[in-house]
């Protein structure tokens, strides 16, 4: 399924002004900070990264804040098919580069978000092991080094839940303080993981070293607009079905569990975190509302009119993840005062509407 840009409905200007502006809601006295600054964004052209352009992009405006933001692209095509109104935005200017050996743009930026690691599409096409730990710990290293060499105050890491390696049965919240790590016999699986814990301990020796400040979120399962539909997300495979009006397909039998935190809450976790969050000190980021894929799919079905389809196949791939996926937030919600605020019913509902109104599948 190809995804085709159309004109926004009715007028509006932006489709995600509601949540662009339940965004600024929750993060206003932040931003502040990037007042006539500089950010530094690695990451920018993926779901996390058209999310923080947006969110940034809004802000900029409605709060008048003449800040720039440089963003690091191997490529801007995605951006070009699928929001071209963020490379056309007079607040951003991108530098194309490899994260792992970018020449480094002059000048001071004060903060820095590093969240490019290898693409999604990259892993669904089986990119080779090494690789992906190449590019996130030698592009890690990269970014730190320039962060020191920029005079940053403050990076924001976005790591993964995948680094506490397999959720065990018993433990139905995954706490930060688990000390549990990627099974390294399963290398494809677990590369992910361990790559981003050796880019969690070199942002913490480099901002010990250099005194800045690193903001590390292990991040979850998300949903909302610009969630790719094509690949190995099961959310996303569930409305593409819907989209196109066909049943919706389960490939399994439906019991893995997870949690859906919807992509404008996940913008104000990651930027309240970077405004605020305690350097060195891990966050889980994600929604404590554990939920099996079969009653995600369930859940899509209803809200988009559609069936489900179990087809009860054994599902063993070398990339598979564990059966239970959930964090506990309760250090986040707690320290930094973040909530989730739109459930996962509104969130389907806003998803699909977006796609709907937005995106035509050709």
């Amino acid at each position: 399924m190809r995804n085709k840009l159309m004109a926004p409905a009715h007028g509006v200007s932006n489709p995600l002004s509601l949540d662009l502006d339940h965004i600024l809601a929750h993060t206003e006295p932040g931003w502040d900070e990037l007042r006539g600054g500089r950010l530094f964004i690695t990451g920018g052209t993926g779901f996390f990264g058209k999310w923080f352009l947006e969110s940034f992009i809004w802000a900029n405006e409605r709060l008048n804040l003449k800040a720039k933001a440089l963003v690091l692209t191997r490529n801007n095509m995605r951006l070009r098919s699928e929001a071209p109104h963020l490379l056309g935005s007079r607040h951003v200017e991108f530098l194309h580069g490899d994260v792992r050996n970018y020449e480094f743009p002059t000048g001071t930026f004060s903060h820095i978000i590093h969240a490019a690691t290898t693409s999604a599409e990259e892993t669904f096409n089986n990119e080779p092991a090494l690789a992906k730990y190449e590019t996130i710990v030698d592009g890690t290293r990269r970014t730190l080094e320039f962060a020191a060499r920029c005079h940053a105050q403050k990076l924001l890491l976005t790591s993964t839940g995948g680094a506490y390696g397999p959720q065990p049965d018993d433990v139905m919240l995954m706490p930060e303080d688990f000390n549990g790590a990627p099974d390294i016999t399963r290398p494809v699986s677990s590369v992910l993981g361990e790559a981003k814990r050796v880019a969690e301990l070199l942002a913490r020796i480099y901002s010990e070293s250099h005194q800045f400040e690193a903001k590390i979120c292990r991040c979850f399962t998300f949903i909302g607009p610009y969630l790719q539909l094509d690949i190995h997300y099961a959310a996303g495979n569930f409305i593409r079905d819907a989209l196109r009006g066909n049943p919706i397909h389960v490939r399994g039998d439906g019991s893995a569990v997870r949690s859906f935190l919807y992509a404008p809450d996940l913008m104000i976790w990651l930027w309240t975190s970077l405004f605020r969050g305690t350097s060195g000190r891990l966050y889980n980021v994600g929604s404590e509302r554990a939920i099996s894929v079969g009653e995600l799919a369930s859940m899509i079905a209803k809200i988009s009119g559609s069936q489900v389809i179990f087809e009860n196949r054994a599902i063993d791939l070398p990339t598979s993840s564990s059966a239970q996926y959930v964090p506990s937030v309760h250090r986040i919600t707690s320290e930094l005062g973040v909530s989730e605020l739109i459930s996962l019913e509104e969130s389907i509902k806003r998803t699909l509407s977006f796609y709907r109104g937005q995106f035509s599948p050709n």
